[in-house]
């Protein structure tokens, strides 16, 4: 792989993950309502897998608190 196809990918990856941040607020927006600036920076520093949990959590999750409960963002059973 050339620079220029790595940092081409790199860029993708990025706006994958932007995108993913964005959709995710959203959904929990819609779900809960404004969402405190805390959590959005949460969102705003995950990892991409974090996010695609979070993602996955926001149809069954109870509360923000529920959907961000674990502190290490190991993955929950089930999930």
């Amino acid at each position: 792989m050339t620079i220029a196809e790595g940092l081409r990918q790199e860029g993708l990856q990025q706006g994958r993950q932007q995108e993913r941040a964005e959709l995710l607020v959203k959904q929990l927006a819609l779900k809960f309502g404004t969402l405190p600036p805390a959590c959005v920076a949460r969102i705003e520093s995950a990892t991409y897998e974090q996010l695609e949990r979070y993602i996955e959590g926001v149809l069954t999750a109870e509360s923000l608190e529920f959907l961000f409960a674990d502190a290490s963002d190991s993955p929950r059973p089930g999930a």
